[in-house]
């Protein structure tokens, strides 16, 4: 069974990308396009990881993260910031909002692939 990860991004030109890497990876992919939608998602479905724009209409990404972690069966689900926001300061916090990796934009397709990997392998 492929691994099934929900796509968390507002920029639909960024979620094709994003599904068009993992999707020829062999994942199964789930676009959402707000933090809203995501939580709704998740709790109606299985995922195996997320993939989190920080810049979302609405909820933040990092809020939206924060949330996933109080629910208790989500708290070990891997969560994968992706941000434009690549200054040291914003990192920390995105961080410290409970993302278990940050990924910068423009999405480098090797990384995301070998990030997505380590946490599912694990």
């Amino acid at each position: 069974m492929n691994a099934h990860i929900l796509v968390v991004e507002d920029n639909p030109d960024n979620s094709k990308l994003v599904s068009w890497i993992l999707e020829d990876e062999g994942y199964d992919v789930t676009c959402v396009e707000s933090g809203e939608r995501c939580l709704t998602l998740l709790e109606k479905g299985d995922f195996d990881l997320i993939l989190m724009d920080i810049s979302l209409p609405g909820i933040s990404g990092k809020e939206v993260t924060r949330r996933i972690r109080q629910i208790p069966h989500l708290q070990k689900l891997p969560v994968v910031a992706l941000t434009a926001h690549a200054i040291e300061t914003e990192q920390q916090s995105i961080l410290s909002s409970g993302v278990d990796d940050l990924l910068t934009k423009p999405i480098n397709d090797d990384q995301l692939v070998k990030t997505i990997r380590k946490f599912l392998q694990a």
